[in-house]
């Protein structure tokens, strides 16, 4: 972690804090990126802590901005194929299974 932790209030993130991020993703970054990637990521956290001051305790959250209903049909049992005629028309079987060559400890 860096060594300071910034103020949420005063929304700056520095460029300490965007190389430190950037080791941890593992992420090339030049100088001039870190002066841009901060201002950037100062914007960004900017407007999270806007939406965080907007939730209210008294609106309830939310999944969907309108309510949805469910549009699929009921489930229905239906007959299907039994086992010898889903398997009739498979290349090879075994054991009442469809019978696949082997993939599994081969090579590449």
């Amino acid at each position: 972690m860096p060594e300071s932790t910034p103020d949420p209030a005063s929304g700056a993130i520095s460029r300490a804090e965007v190389a430190h991020l950037a080791r941890l993703a593992r992420l090339a970054v030049t100088e001039p990126e870190l002066d841009r990637f901060a201002g950037q990521l100062d914007v960004i956290l900017t407007a999270v802590a806007r939406v965080g001051e907007v939730a209210a305790d008294e609106i309830e959250p939310t999944s969907h901005a309108v309510p949805l209903t469910n549009v699929f049909r009921p489930d229905q049992i239906r007959p299907g194929l039994t086992q010898e005629q889903a398997l009739s028309g498979a290349p090879a079987s075994e054991q009442g299974r469809f019978q696949v060559p082997r993939i599994l400890g081969e090579e590449a």
